[in-house]
């Protein structure tokens, strides 16, 4: 499969290499998601004249990982590494000896398993790092998939490494143009359904992209064939990614995500679920130390309003929580028929709501916007006034505001305009209003 996107990525990083080889050596970070590509875009990166040592951390004893490592090592640089060099320590500091009198690239991934690996290798690179740094030549790429850990490595004042990286590079999946150019090159002949329901179960993820274009017709049928079977890579997907976040503290944190994707979403509506239990500091946990949910207010809301929904920001774990999660009884019976006629059923509902995100992507991706977002009003007693897109232009005179359905024939006009008027006339009285709606036909 041909390498998609990344474009400003792969540029940044040869400019970071250039001032590495030409100046002295760098840090840069790297973090996402797993599958979200951090490895492919290292490695594509750091193509050219000079070597590249890519070491891949595992959860090994240090002496072990180190006799591995050390045979990277020497085939990449062409280099002679003593046998008696048994800790990360020494390897480290050989590198950075040798980088006194060459140029090369070292790619560390999965850099945050040094905690159970050895924890004190943070501090040790600290101080060999400080040491060399302005008299070698390394382009040094740390990647981590991790978030809270790589988040607590770089970004915790307590930490040795904090403030030590000369960039930081943060994956995201890929945008609404890139999922066209892959369906494009998969499906010539796609339908607008067939490619919300791509961006719905992979989010623009590359590896799950992957999986579906190598395996699928990327039919929506096919699709769905695929990934809702016995032994599917996507069935377990969602548990080992959080478990990998979450640790052995998973249970509460799942319950939490799943009130959230089942659109149970504001504090206490999913205290209440829950039984009563207190979830205010997972939910700032999830946003500040995990990144798998944020706050949504209504657009131009003053930031300590109250009137506050929590979102999933990842796609695909949306889609796992929603079907894999839910029905996990039909998944330990084996019972994927079942599962499938679930998901089959629901997709017009549940891809109306992601059809919602995929605008807000969209239009962000034109950069004509200064401030884009949803709009709500509750009334006691009433039905809430809902708007489902405001996007305030970057000229800050011009409003648009936008009704997304999945087809025309769902709309009602007089509704939306009435909603229209109610907010022209509560927030948006600066501006001129344009009125669109938004529908398949429009991706």
């Amino acid at each position: 499969m041909k390498f998609y996107n990344r474009t400003k990525e792969i540029e940044e990083l040869k400019r970071i290499q250039g001032r590495a080889f030409e100046s002295r050596s760098r840090m840069t970070v790297i973090t996402g998601r797993r599958r979200i590509g951090k490895t492919s875009l290292a490695l594509r990166a750091t193509q050219g004249e000079y070597p590249t040592v890519y070491l891949f951390v595992s959860r090994k004893n240090e002496a072990a990982l180190c006799e591995e490592f050390a045979g990277l090592i020497s085939t990449a640089l062409n280099c002679y590494v003593p046998s008696e060099i048994k800790t990360f320590k020494s390897l480290f500091q050989m590198m950075m000896e040798l980088a006194k009198t060459r140029k090369f690239n070292l790619i560390i991934d999965e850099f945050q398993e040094f905690f159970n690996v050895n924890p004190s290798v943070f501090s040790d690179m600290q101080n060999i790092w400080d040491t060399y740094r302005s008299d070698t030549h390394v382009n040094l790429l740390l990647m981590g998939s991790v978030y809270s850990m790589m988040h607590k490595i770089f970004e915790s004042y307590h930490e040795p490494l904090f403030g030590r990286a000369d960039a930081t590079i943060r994956l995201s999946g890929f945008g609404t143009e890139t999922m066209k150019e892959i369906m494009r090159d998969f499906r010539p002949d796609y339908t607008n359904d067939e490619l919300l329901a791509f961006y719905c179960i992979t989010g623009g993820v590359p590896k799950y992209i992957e999986l579906l274009c190598e395996d699928t017709d990327l039919s929506i049928d096919g699709m769905f064939n695929y990934v809702v079977r016995e032994n599917s890579p996507f069935i377990d997907e969602g548990r080992n990614l959080l478990i990998e976040e979450f640790g052995k503290d998973y249970g509460l944190y799942f319950s939490v995500l799943s009130c959230i994707a089942s659109g149970t979403d504001t504090q206490g509506a999913i205290e209440s679920a829950l039984g009563g239990v207190t979830v205010a500091g997972h939910l700032k946990r999830l946003i500040e130390d995990y990144s798998l949910i944020k706050r949504v207010r209504p657009i131009m809301s003053k930031p300590r309003s109250q009137n506050v929904q929590y979102e999933i920001t990842d796609n695909f774990l949306k889609f796992w929580f929603n079907y894999f999660d839910r029905n996990q009884t039909l998944v330990e019976m084996g019972n994927y028929d079942r599962l499938r006629e679930i998901v089959v059923s629901d997709y017009p509902t549940y891809s109306g709501h992601i059809l919602e995100k995929y605008f807000r992507l969209k239009m962000m991706e034109s950069h004509e916007y200064m401030n884009i977002g949803s709009w709500w009003e509750r009334k006691k007693g009433k039905e809430a006034n809902e708007i489902d897109i405001v996007g305030i232009k970057v000229d800050d005179k011009t409003a648009v505001v936008a009704e997304v359905k999945r087809q025309r024939r769902n709309y009602d006009h007089k509704t939306f305009m009435e909603k229209v008027e109610r907010i022209k006339s509560c927030l948006l009285m600066k501006y001129d209003v344009e009125t669109r709606l938004l529908t398949l036909e429009d991706m």
